[in-house]
């Protein structure tokens, strides 16, 4: 490896190298790099006229090197980079230019010490020309440590072996490693003396220890037997051997009588039957404008909802949990919620009630949904709950009792007491100084968890790198549904090569959905801010996760879900002087001003590190720095040799995630616990609520079945790059076969740093599986590579559920190990079979949004609840439905409203033209969704409003960030709905995307180009252009019970 060579930069990013490239923008100016996409191989970056070519540098079977330069110069194989690069200082060489000025690599400054670094050790390399002075100097130094300390607490024969043992005993072991036996008989010796006693108190309890094992082996016949002689007599003679044993047998007796106790009390797979009670809700209904206070009682064992009018009254009135249609969620009134219920007479039937609070309410909602999906006939959930937990134990052992942080109790977004009996799906617990061993930490969690829930949870997986350590649990009933784990760690310490900071990470399948779970300890100090950034990177670059073949991707683009956790280490940033302002902040629990300093959140702004992560709204205290044993102070200041050292409170242990686009997912609760006080750290608590999709097996016989396809088209990439090569698609997913590469695309443009290719060739992608229950639950991976090294400018993730109705087009910011390199437009078009969607158990609970149209309706207007409401699943959404902002996902969509029946796309190719031999194809744009039916162009037999309804897309991905606008792009072609186009007086939307036609009895859906201006000041479409709504009684009734839009016992006649 030739570091020593000022030119090698090692592992480097591609994007890194340009940047020191063009610090010495001379032509010529060279530097060696590492491959990212073939290990054991380089990149030469070379610069010329202000662009840098790359060149790999490919070994050999017999090690050598040579460059793949221009075509038709003869390969030349070298020994060595240095031989290799004194030959490239020559010109005609095969290079752009030949190399000139070397780029010196830049020396990393390491971290200071602090004091979670481990003690050192004394020197171990003895000097060969004077052993004997080296082995004297060696045992005077440990005589001497012997004699500074207490040896009165050992017996006299204890002493004396300690003495012979550091006098003669370990120059002789040293001795024997000099010579090659590394068994250390001197330490042996002195180990057998030490435990003798202890040896021989095994010998009389280990017997003991067997009969009371075998007892309660259910696997072995009853009857007396002989005790087993598996321990030779050499294996008798090791320590470590029998106390190993000894523990051993210990947790086996201990998990085989728990498991004895469990069954006899009830258990059934380690669980009780009967294990959520009966919770009782207090609440308000409103009769002829009147309140009125019931009770509402949910039985989540027995399947039913009971509606009392006292405490303690009749139970005759209830709903059983398959009649419970849908809960609506009122955004107005936090603790409003209104339920559809269906009626003995199939009616069906809306009430609404009012909660004492918002967690009341939450509460109530988390209890029904567990109700549903107890009692549910699916054989797959398709929605999980998870738990992120992280926390500093300060090298502390834990205290008897932290349930607390797995119910979720304490200050923050906190559970309601009502759902504390409500167990997760998975438990992801991550801890920092943790002193205790793996077995010991995972024993103790186990407990806690069995003690809240009485459930038995399975380890899924444990990785430890030092004291950083991630454990993941996950009930009994899901073992076989999680698989391809995997696990790994990564150095950030002193010199990337201690593990005292650092990450470690692991992944696994959920039926059908991948997630990823990294906890990690990065560098400390409220000055050191861009060090943990680099070790935030390199965490990025070096984890090894997930599925091998999707290397180009880091693993924020390889899972579904990826939760990150921590000590953060991110700091406050302010002056040292305002500490008492900020305690006195924090007692006031006015955060708003101390978060705007946090470093965390800076850096994330700016775009520097956690590029399209979130996080939940902090509201809890900053976790960080308390007095130990107390909560009521902050330890701010430390004194060391140097002075007077501040550590200001801040929030360090943070959660945050990033998922795939439209991809379901909701935090009920993020905060911190208050009774958990044995570290400077207050652990920190996250609750998920995720979707996930199943192991699909599809209904349609394959060899019947028609086709799918995928279409993706008219894409212009912008890559923030000075290279000077071309650049190909390839496209990843786990509904395709293989990854699929495109033509090299054409390099239009090179402006400010930016390149811009145009991929003119439409792809075709086969799915392996064509119904579109499965696709609408798939994504595609999109990876631009160069063709020159094959590394990879950027990756993004494209949904399928985005193009649910029709063509669609899509802007996507291209990323590469943590930082933008550039973004991506295009179209995507879904071709699938007809199939009814499966209601998901999250699409039970809806919030409803408030329509401005609606309220200004005319008094004589005929309005169905259809024009009052808005119903929509705020995880598809990319604002917060509490302060309606938009948040930067990194991903938009221009979903265009669904072709009226018998209308035609100029680009796309319909079901409905001629195929060969003159017949109508089987496939549809998406049937799914009623577009079309399957023969004679009829219009299909759902009902518009049904068709709208399922998965409508939300108002904020009604448009893009404006790829039209570029000149450079060809136009992209919109499906022709001349009965969706605005008047030629109206002003036209730049955003993209198409806007919603203003129908009768129908609001009008605003795109985020205006959604600042109110609904009811848009012009109205011409007479002649707007769609006359067909006669009722042509209509079909069909009823969609997830939507409240159709709820005919709410319709007032």
């Amino acid at each position: 490896m030739p570091t020593h060579q000022p030119w090698y930069h090692g592992m480097i990013t591609r994007s890194r190298a340009e940047d020191l490239l063009s610090r010495e923008p001379r032509d010529g100016s060279f530097l060696i790099r590492d491959s990212e996409s073939i290990q054991g191989a380089y990149a030469l970056c070379v610069l010329y006229q202000n662009c840098v070519y790359t060149y790999r540098i490919l070994p050999s079977e017999d090690k050598k090197l040579s460059v793949q330069a221009s075509e038709g110069v003869p390969i030349r194989f070298f020994s060595g980079l240095l031989e290799l690069v004194d030959a490239y200082y020559s010109p005609n060489m095969g290079l752009q230019t030949r190399l000139q000025y070397p780029v010196q690599r830049e020396e990393e400054t390491d971290e200071d010490g602090d004091s979670s670094l481990p003690p050192q050790l004394p020197p171990r390399n003895f000097s060969t020309s004077d052993t004997e002075q080296a082995l004297k100097s060696l045992s005077d130094t440990y005589l001497a440590r012997l004699q500074h300390m207490d040896l009165t607490i050992l017996t006299e024969e204890h002493q004396l072996a300690l003495q012979e043992y550091f006098r003669t005993s370990i120059c002789l072991d040293v001795e024997q490693v000099q010579n090659g036996n590394p068994n250390l008989p001197g330490l042996k010796k002195l180990t057998m003396i030490l435990c003798k006693t202890l040896n021989n108190e095994i010998t009389r309890v280990l017997p003991s220890l067997e009969m009371v094992n075998r007892v309660l082996d259910q696997k072995l016949s009853p009857g007396i037997g002989h005790l087993s002689r598996q321990i030779s007599v050499d294996c008798l003679q090791s320590t470590s051997f029998r106390l190993d044993h000894l523990t051993k047998l210990l947790y086996s007796i201990e998990d085989k009588a728990k498991g004895v106790v469990f069954e006899s009390a009830g258990f059934e797979g380690g669980h009780r039957k009967s294990l959520i009670p009966a919770v009782i809700f207090e609440v308000k209904q409103e009769s002829l404008g009147i309140p009125t206070k019931m009770f509402l009682k949910v039985d989540v064992e027995s399947g039913k909802l009971f509606q009392k009018k006292s405490k303690d009254g009749p139970e005759d009135k209830y709903c059983v949990h398959n009649k419970i249609l849908q809960l609506v969620k009122s955004q107005k009134m936090p603790a409003k919620i209104s339920i559809n219920m269906e009626t003995e007479k199939e009616k069906v039937v809306r009430k609404e009630f009012v909660f004492e609070d918002t967690k009341k309410r939450e509460g109530f909602c988390q209890l029904l949904q567990l109700m549903k999906n107890k009692h549910t006939e699916k054989p797959e959930p398709d929605m999980i709950t998870v738990f992120v937990g992280t926390w500093n134990m300060g090298n502390a052992a834990p205290p008897l009792n932290i349930s607390s942080w797995f119910q979720c109790k304490g200050q923050g977004k906190t559970r309601d007491d009502t759902a504390e009996h409500i167990p997760h799906d998975i438990y992801v617990i991550g801890t920092q100084e943790d002193p205790l061993g793996d077995r010991e930490w995972g024993e103790t969690v186990k407990s806690t968890l069995r003690n809240i829930t009485n459930i038995s949870f399975k380890q899924v997986a444990i990785q430890t790198l030092w004291s950083i350590r991630i454990v993941i649990l996950a009930k009994p009933e899901h073992e076989n549904r999680i698989s391809h784990i995997f696990s790994d760690s990564v150095k950030t310490g002193i010199a990337n090569t201690l593990g005292n900071k650092g990450a470690v990470g692991v992944s696994f399948m959920f039926n059908g959905t991948k997630f990823g779970f990294v906890n990690s300890h990065l560098t400390s100090g409220s000055e050191k801010k861009l060090r943990r950034n680099q070790n935030y990177i390199s965490i990025l670059r070096f984890l090894n996760l997930g599925d091998k073949k999707l290397t180009p991707f880091d693993i924020t683009n390889q899972f579904t879900h990826l939760f990150w956790l921590g000590d953060l280490n991110y700091r406050v940033e302010m002056q040292s002087s305002e500490a008492e302002y900020m305690v006195t902040k924090i007692k006031q629990q006015q955060y708003h001003e101390l978060l705007s300093k946090d470093q965390l959140n800076m850096e994330r702004s700016e775009e520097k590190v956690f590029l399209h992560f979130d996080e939940e709204e902090i509201t809890f205290a900053p976790t960080y720095r308390f007095e130990r044993y107390t909560r009521e102070k902050y330890a701010y200041t430390k004194a060391k040799a140097t002075g007077t050292k501040y550590n200001l409170p801040s929030w360090c242990d943070r959660v945050l995630r990033k998922s795939y686009p439209l991809a379901h997912v909701i935090c009920h609760a993020y905060g911190c616990t208050n009774d958990i006080v044995t570290s400077d750290h207050s652990p920190v608590f996250a609750s998920y609520e995720v979707g996930v999709a199943s192991q699909f097996v599809s209904k349609q016989d394959p060899e019947c079945a028609p086709q799918g396809g995928i279409q993706i088209m008219n894409c212009m990439a912008s890559l923030l790059t000075k290279s000077q090569t071309r650049f190909f698609i390839e496209y990843h997913s786990s509904c395709l076969e293989k990854p699929v590469k495109t033509a090299q695309g054409e390099n239009t443009q090179h402006t400010d740093g930016y390149i811009k290719v145009w991929f003119e060739n439409q792809v075709q992608l086969t799915p392996i599986i064509s119904d579109p229950e499965y696709l609408l639950d798939q994504h595609i991976l999109i990876c631009i590579k160069s063709t020159d090294c094959d590394e990879s400018y950027g990756e993004g993730c494209v949904a399928l559920r985005a193009a649910q109705f029709c063509y669609t087009e899509f802007h996507i910011t291209l990323t590469h190990n943590g930082e933008k390199t550039g973004t991506l437009n295009g179209g995507i078009q879904l071709h699938t079979t007809e199939c009814k969607p499966t209601e998901k158990l999250y699409d039970f609970i809806k919030v409803e949004r408030d329509d401005p149209a609606a309220s200004k309706a005319k008094s004589g207007d005929k309005l169905t609840l259809a024009q009052a409401l808005d119903i929509s699943n705020p995880s598809y959404m990319g604002v917060s439905y509490k302060t309606g902002q938009m948040k930067d996902k990194g991903w938009s969509y221009s979903m265009q409203p669904k072709p009226a029946p018998g209308s035609r796309s100029p680009t796309v190719k319909h079901p409905g033209e001629n195929g060969k031999n003159g017949k109508r194809s089987e496939m549809f744009d998406n049937p799914l969704y009623g577009a079309m039916s399957g023969g004679g162009g009829a219009p299909h037999s759902r009902s518009k409003d049904t068709q709208r309804d399922l998965l409508s897309p939300p108002d904020p991905f009604l448009c893009v960030k404006t790829p039209d606008t570029d000149p450079d792009r060809p136009p992209v072609p919109t499906p022709r709905s001349r009965s969706n186009t605005c008047s030629e007086t109206s002003p036209q939307s730049t955003a993209g995307g198409v806007t919603n036609p203003a129908k009768p009895k129908r609001p009008v859906v605003p795109s985020r180009s205006d959604s600042n201006t109110a609904t009811a000041n848009k012009p109205r479409l011409p007479i002649k252009a707007r769609q006359d709504p067909p006669p009722p009684q042509q209509q079909p009734r069909v009823i969609d019970y997830r939507c409240g839009a159709k709820l005919p016992g709410k319709q007032k006649p």
